[in-house]
């Protein structure tokens, strides 16, 4: 897809927002990639993100699902807009059970006022990836509204 950025610094801004998210330094996520139209989020398996099972719980998988398209969409707005989920629909298609999480949002649809993204999740054990999670989501633009 050929995405027009809007902002040429948009990977800084992306990083100081998720520095700025105190959710995700909670559960020890962090953002290894940032571009245009695409982030990821990584997250170790850790105790503190378990459920009673032992698995990474379905909340934890929804954040990191979340936070990854949501900043994929942030990527293509102007600095002088922030973005915000109005909508997501997730699927969780396997149990989040891994070494670790990886996140990967991207933008799917582009628009001036309304943005669609996608996510998935995947369960990383060694080399081996298993798609844990699928998400669909819609974030609004807000034109001139920074982030606090």
């Amino acid at each position: 897809m050929n995405l027009r950025i809007n902002d040429p610094q948009f990977a800084d801004r992306v990083r100081d927002s998720f520095g700025r998210q105190n959710a995700m330094q909670l559960i020890q996520a962090t953002m290894p990639l940032i571009e245009a139209g695409c982030t990821e989020i990584h997250l170790p398996h850790w105790t503190g993100v378990e459920q009673q099972h032992g698995f990474v719980h379905g909340g934890v998988v929804g954040m990191i699902a979340d936070s990854a398209a949501g900043y994929a969409a942030m990527t293509v707005v102007p600095a002088s807009a922030s973005v915000l989920t109005v909508e997501y629909k997730m699927n969780l298609a396997a149990p989040a059970d891994g070494e670790k999480l990886i996140a990967r949002g991207k933008v799917v649809r582009p628009g001036k006022t309304l943005i669609v993204t996608q996510a998935e999740v995947f369960a990383v054990s060694g080399e081996k990836e298993t798609l844990c999670a699928l998400m669909q989501q819609t974030i609004m633009v807000m034109h001139g509204k920074s982030e606090k």
